[in-house]
């Protein structure tokens, strides 16, 4: 196994897990809310629905996971077992993190629409999928590996131009659009969430 793959094992296993033990802990110490419960499972639904089976499994045109990584990475990440993990770190890391990180920022309770507080939690999306293209997933999504069409990957691997270049490793539209479709739905959700659980808002 060598260092990259350990890195990618690690983190995405860390991203998956971490949310959910901090979850754990909250509700042991009868912190948690009901809203970020919600949130968390819708996020993991919309994301498992939205693009993760379908990139894992190449279902349209694409290239099932299985085939664009090494046999190291799919002993430690079984081809079934990783649209649960990326599903559960999209839901906790990025979407409750950022949540939080966005709120931590502004001091915004989103209990409506707020264009500043959008914005941060846009930029984390985008920052974080980035991330993940250059430096964990790099090798799976090389211009000769193929991901498959889905619903908020809709240009399939048929309208994907080059958008640039970080250190060499290529960045492409449709890796990109999942979060750009995703952070707006979940910001409409969070409040939705948030004002249910609110009496003042009901």
């Amino acid at each position: 196994m060598s260092l990259v793959e350990l890195r990618v094992i690690s983190i995405v296993y860390l991203s998956a897990l971490i949310p959910l033990f901090i979850l754990y802990k909250l509700y042991r110490s009868k912190k948690l809310k009901q809203s970020n419960i919600n949130i968390y499972i819708f996020s993991f639904i919309l994301c498992a629905l939205s693009w993760e089976i379908w990139f894992t499994y190449g279902l349209v045109d694409g290239d099932p996971v299985d085939l664009r990584r090494s046999d190291i990475l799919n002993l430690y990440l079984p081809k079934h077992l990783n649209w649960v993990l990326n599903s559960m770190a999209d839901a906790g890391t990025i979407t409750l993190g950022g949540l939080f990180l966005s709120y931590k920022i502004t001091g915004i309770k989103l209990y409506n629409w707020s264009w500043l507080y959008f914005s941060i939690f846009f930029l984390w999306c985008i920052t974080q999928n980035l991330f993940v293209e250059v430096f964990l997933y790099f090798d799976q999504l090389s211009i000769d590996k193929k991901l498959s069409w889905a619903p908020f990957a809709p240009t399939g691997p048929w309208i994907n131009p080059l958008l640039f270049e970080i250190n060499g490793r290529t960045i492409h539209l449709q890796s990109q659009l999942p979060w750009v479709i995703t952070a707006p739905i979940l910001i409409h959700v969070s409040i939705y969430f948030n004002r249910k659980e609110n009496s003042s808002y009901n």
